[in-house]
């Protein structure tokens, strides 16, 4: 289980980003004292940090900056700041990724996933045939068309295609979803997946995913 580090001095949205975490399968631990931030993030021992700009006592970019000379723990900025000086400086201090309150509690979570697997060598897939993937917008593109997937369209789109060459179960996607906080039946799944090689079709992949009865399905 990956341990996430949350900096974060709003009580609301610390426990809201707390609870998202833990239904989604995470262990979390919070600072709620910026007396000696820096100390105690690097004791917190986390896979990865989410860190707000506007921090009491201590400014999260530079606060980004010092734990970069120590640990090259993942950084996700999750700040109300919207500027682009701000993003662009964040990512020279060394932050993996940027995301602007308020978020989708999704596109975080898979936002997340995305670098967790980065950092752990695995990669998520951007890619398919000719289609462009975007996980966080939730999109796919062939350089003159975009199509908008619905999130759980996407979820189970991105794990099929991570998967790519081998058998999804089920089982394994209606967990997923639901590790999303999303309750889908076996009759749900089965619409979703109707409506993906639908929207896979309407740019020219017709067929692209196979069922396996009893076993799941399969993307080629």
């Amino acid at each position: 289980m990956s341990r996430i580090c949350i900096v974060e001095d709003d009580r609301s949205i610390r426990e809201e980003l707390s609870i998202l975490l833990k239904n989604a399968g995470y262990d979390t631990v919070c600072i709620t004292d910026f007396l000696k931030t820096k100390e105690k993030i690097l004791e917190a021992n986390a896979d990865l940090i989410l860190l707000d700009i506007n921090l009491p006592e201590v400014n999260g970019e530079l606060l980004l900056k010092g734990i970069r000379t120590e640990v090259e723990i993942p950084v996700i900025m999750v700040t109300s700041r919207t500027s682009e000086m701000d993003e662009v400086l964040s990512m020279s201090y060394g932050a993996d990724d940027y995301v602007t309150k308020p978020y989708n509690p999704t596109i975080l979570l898979l936002r997340i996933s995305a670098v967790l697997k980065r950092a752990s060598g695995e990669t998520t897939k951007t890619s398919y045939r000719n289609l462009r993937v975007n996980a966080s917008k939730g999109s796919l593109s062939d350089g003159e068309r975009e199509l908008i997937l619905t999130k759980n369209e996407m979820i189970i789109f991105q794990i099929l295609l991570d998967k790519q060459g081998r058998i999804v179960s089920r089982d394994e996607l209606m967990t997923a979803l639901w590790d999303q906080e999303e309750y889908i039946n076996d009759n749900a799944l089965t619409v979703n997946i109707s409506r993906l090689r639908s929207k896979l079709a309407e740019l020219g992949l017709e067929n692209v995913i196979e069922t396996r009865k009893k076993q799941g399905y399969l993307l080629v």
